[in-house]
């Protein structure tokens, strides 16, 4: 029988799986955003610079016949800024729920009894996510750079081409790409990967800040938050180093070792995929008479802590309906085949989700 801790750890890494994916389908839905207001720039920038011809071009006139360009962009990211609070805000309220539902169902009834189960609300969560910096900033700071940043990239462009005597339908189309290459190939793409590292960076956060919150709450019975880089620890030295470690409910100072919590799992790093998991105490700790829990109850909070374990280790324990949830019909079958590499393991590669059907799965993984 898996102990709480067991359990735990192993809801922490699927519940993570499915974060990743629930990020996907966000992460199209934000560069749709930007690049629906995309034809319009290049319609207003090709109309600026054919207002401005080579033999009349300085910075000063660049700069006011680019204000409608400077508008559209600013528009743009205003509509995703909006779009993401909102998604921001539904996935507190989501996270805030699912901490308490995942605790309600895996803690022994007779330990609820004597310590029942705290929860945050989704505006506490929402509130310490805003406030709280990533990466050196907070996410609407991180939203006006990249603004800035892209706005920066198209007049560089325009003054370079200008100098190197460019034709304006040439700067137009370095500027925002071609449609052969789908316009991965313009200027523009590269604050589109920008967009992407923040929106996916900022999820991870809003969910690390709705399991911290939560852990801290709870702390009568939790006495440490444990790191978890089962999905990243091939290609992060921060997260890897910190695999398994644990830290100090609230304050996060190390437990045992000396390797810093710093930001966090989640935000450590640009598009962080790790995660932590809530070590309980154990029955005794609690201090729980013996007669109150049935043999077990207590074995199942007796404290101790899951082994390591690694993606494909994790995911070869799922059931073949939750492996083809995370790799795809297809993938789940080779794996199950043993036709599957472990390298082609270790990144999930399923299909996106909306916040009802992470609702959805994360019920279904209670039932299991």
């Amino acid at each position: 029988m898996a102990t709480v801790n067991e359990i735990l750890a192993d809801e922490a890494v699927g519940h993570a799986v499915d974060l990743q994916q629930y990020s996907a389908g966000v992460l199209q839905r934000m560069v749709a955003l930007l690049n629906a207001v995309d034809t319009d720039l290049a319609a207003a920038l090709a109309e600026a610079l054919e207002r401005m011809p080579a033999e009349s071009f300085t910075v000063e006139r660049m700069d006011a016949l680019l204000a409608s360009v400077k508008e559209l962009n600013a528009q743009a990211y205003a509509a995703v800024s909006q779009a993401l609070e909102g998604e921001l805000q539904a996935l507190a309220e989501y996270e805030a729920g699912y901490q308490l539902s995942l605790f309600e169902e895996v803690i022994p009834e007779p330990v609820q009894v004597r310590f029942p189960i705290a929860s945050v609300t989704p505006a506490q969560v929402y509130a310490a996510a805003m406030s709280r910096p990533f990466q050196g900033r907070l996410l609407r700071d991180w939203a006006s750079q990249i603004e800035a940043g892209r706005m920066t990239k198209i007049r560089e462009a325009v003054r370079v081409g200008y100098l190197e005597g460019e034709t304006a339908s040439q700067i137009v189309r370095r500027i925002r790409g071609t449609r052969a290459e789908k316009y991965a190939d313009g200027i523009l793409q590269r604050p589109r990967r920008d967009l992407m590292a923040v929106v996916q960076t900022a999820i991870g956060h809003t969910a690390s800040v709705a399991r911290e919150q939560f852990v801290e709450t709870n702390q009568d019975i939790i006495k440490a938050e444990r790191w978890v880089s089962t999905l990243d620890n091939k290609t992060s030295e921060p997260c890897r180093i910190r695999d398994r470690l644990q830290y100090a409910v609230g304050t996060h100072k190390p437990v045992g070792h000396k390797i810093p919590w710093l930001a966090g799992p989640g935000r450590i790093h640009w598009n962080c995929r790790a995660t932590s998991t809530p070590v309980t105490k154990s029955w005794r700790e609690l201090g729980i008479p013996i007669d109150e829990m049935s043999p077990g109850e207590r074995a199942s909070m007796d404290g101790q802590l899951p082994a390591e374990t690694t993606y494909s280790q994790w995911l070869q324990r799922q059931s073949a309906a939750r492996q083809d949830q995370v790799l795809g019909p297809e993938r789940g079958r080779l794996l199950r085949e043993g036709g599957l590499k472990l390298e082609d393991l270790y990144s999930p590669t399923g299909q996106w989700l909306t916040l009802d059907e992470l609702r959805k799965r994360d019920a279904e993984a209670f039932t299991r």
